[in-house]
């Protein structure tokens, strides 16, 4: 198990808002009425018309499961559930746009489970009644072994379509052959001695929330003032000539060789070059950073869900958490995963032994509870919010 340095997921990743393709099929999704709440005898009574079919189709991102299919193959052994595994979801945006038209039409979309990250088009799924009501009698590995902040998703109070697949911390990266003193503020981001040496990134809800962090303000919270502020501060840096370039995954490559010094980054991204010895380190700024969630879900017209329900909780063992893990590097749901990848490492040796260790002992990974207590997600947009929000910030990252 030699440190790899794989195509990140979220070399894919994208909010709407980063183009004009992206508003529109953002918008898209928006067409059809919002769905009524699920009542709890509804969703009792369509649970209790479900019956088990042995096979699934599981629709997700690229690399986000070890090549042998190792969770997959133990899932089918135990269960005698076979499985179809489809790395189909490149983006957010394009996937719910190809998707919206075909669940509007009460056709299904062929997968029983497909991840999405919190964000536009999730709450776009929920609120149009894409997404199934999940029974969570029948959850009981991640009723569990979940950690509670898990539990605890401001996009979808009581988990009641979802439950995390991975999660990820948006923060600050910096070269340290570079930069000799110690990161610890986001206002780095907007110091004049790093001119032109700082990257940010392009997409209109990160950089929207380091500069509604930046001023002190809660983007889960804010209005539309606040937006406005954020994008004078952030122009007020661009204008200044502090930023290099607006970034989509390329800032990776640009901080570990230098041509940026400091910049916004994603926490798995630094992780994986730390692996491999490069000189970048990784900080949550004191006044905050963001946390993102990739979210397993049900679409509506599902063809197998109770077997997509079995695997969804199957993952929430510890010891299938912890291959899961291994392999992406991001943040796992299941806090019992730090202690098995501890142990695991006991009986390692040489680059495998040391790669366990880094893994186990990292905060990008394994984040601490000053670290979570920083984290601050997306801002919630309606349709009518996004045709204010996404210009605001797309004008100073696409000018």
């Amino acid at each position: 198990m030699n440190p790899r340095l794989h195509l990140p997921r979220r070399e894919a990743f994208r909010i709407a808002g980063l183009s004009a393709a992206g508003l529109a099929l953002a918008a898209c999704g928006v067409q059809g009425q919002k769905a009524a709440p699920p009542k709890a005898d509804a969703v009792a009574d369509f649970w209790s018309k479900q019956t088990k079919h042995g096979k699934l189709v599981f629709a997700n991102w690229p690399e986000y499961m070890p090549e042998d299919k190792g969770p997959l193959e133990k899932f089918k052994s135990d269960t005698g559930i076979a499985y179809e595994y489809k790395e189909v979801i490149q983006e957010n945006a394009e996937f719910f746009g190809k998707a919206d038209p075909v669940l509007r039409a009460g056709q299904s979309l062929g997968y029983d489970i497909v991840v999405m990250t919190n964000g536009i088009q999730l709450q776009h799924m929920i609120e149009l009644g894409y997404a199934v009501p999940l029974d969570h009698s029948k959850l009981p590995n991640f009723q569990a072994n979940a950690g509670q902040k898990y539990k605890e998703r401001a996009y979808d109070p009581g988990n009641k379509y979802t439950i995390p697949y991975t999660s990820g911390v948006t923060g600050i990266a910096y070269n340290t052959d570079h930069v000799k003193d110690d990161i610890t503020s986001i206002e780095s981001l907007f110091d004049p001695k790093y001119k032109g040496r700082v990257g940010m990134m392009a997409d209109a809800q990160e950089i929207a929330n380091f500069g509604m962090i930046a001023l002190g303000i809660d983007p889960e919270k804010s209005t539309e003032a606040d937006w406005k502020k954020a994008g004078e501060k952030l122009k007020a840096q661009r204008d200044a000539g502090l930023v290099r370039k607006y970034y989509d995954q390329g800032y990776i490559d640009a901080v570990s060789k230098g041509d940026v010094w400091l910049t916004m980054a994603w926490s798995g991204d630094v992780f994986q070059r730390q692996l491999a010895g490069e000189p970048v380190k990784f900080v949550v700024p004191e006044e905050g950073g963001t946390i993102w969630t990739d979210n397993m879900l049900i679409p509506k017209g599902a063809a197998n869900p109770v077997d997509a329900l079995m695997l969804m909780d199957y993952l929430y063992q510890p010891a299938v958490a912890a291959e899961l893990d291994e392999f992406i590097q991001f943040v796992t749901p299941v806090p019992a995963v730090q202690d098995l990848l501890r142990e695991k490492a006991k009986t390692a040796k040489g680059e495998d032994k040391k790669a366990l260790e880094e893994m186990a002992d990292s905060p990008l990974m394994f984040p601490g509870e000053a670290d979570y207590a920083k984290l601050r997600s997306y801002t919630p947009l309606n349709n009518k919010q996004q045709q204010v929000f996404n210009p605001i910030f797309q004008s100073i990252t696409q000018a």
